[in-house]
């Protein structure tokens, strides 16, 4: 199986890229060239950082029209981590108002409890849905590590989701098709995160 890392500039590579030799992948690729996305098996969209500069990043290198082509053309399967997930959505408040790549019905805001430490940091549990392929084998509502001052709300009638509870519930997971995104760091969650990207790389 061929792992490409979808590199705009932004991520934290060396963690998922050890996550996934743990696991037994051996080609893996850090790439923004279209031929190489296309001829990988899955594809995975990290990111650290803010939404205004990434979107920014993807669409100078024209990778917006690329991911397009492959994912709600191809169905090429594709995870998107932290930022990642985030920048799958419609649009998010982020610096200002910038749009995303529109693969799921979603928006991203700044958690609005002002009683809250922001950004949200640490392990926290996620209730999944029954018919998770990203928690299939994970019993009772496993922890995760996150980190973000940012939360995605759905909309979408299409995606299943899972949740999170910081002050409000928000997205901690979707799945639709070929498409799945996390909020939390899976390449950072020890044994949890293991099998979550397991189950990506063999469930989609």
């Amino acid at each position: 199986m061929k792992v490409a890392i979808v590199d705009y500039g932004m991520g934290n590579i060396r963690s998922i890229v050890g996550s996934l030799k743990f696991l037994g992948v051996e080609d893996i690729v850090l790439t923004a060239s279209f031929e190489e996305l296309r001829q990988a098996d899955r594809l995975i969209l990290p990111g650290v950082g803010s939404f205004g500069q990434a979107i920014g990043g993807i669409r100078t290198m024209q990778l917006d029209q690329f991911l397009d082509d492959l994912i709600l053309g191809d169905k090429k399967p594709i995870l998107g981590i932290c930022l990642g997930m985030q920048l799958m959505c419609k649009y998010s408040n982020e610096d200002g108002e910038n749009r995303g790549l529109n693969f799921v019905d979603a928006v991203v805001e700044r958690f609005e409890d002002e009683n809250l430490l922001i950004p949200h940091v640490g392990f926290n549990q996620v209730n999944p849905f029954e018919s998770s392929r990203l928690f299939d084998g994970l019993a009772g509502q496993p922890d995760f590590y996150f980190t973000h001052s940012y939360r995605m709300l759905m909309n979408d009638k299409n995606a299943n989701y899972t949740t999170c509870h910081y002050g409000s519930e928000f997205v901690a997971s979707f799945e639709m098709e070929n498409i799945a995104g996390v909020q939390f760091h899976p390449e950072l969650s020890q044994m949890n995160g293991l099998k979550l990207i397991k189950n990506f790389l063999d469930k989609f």
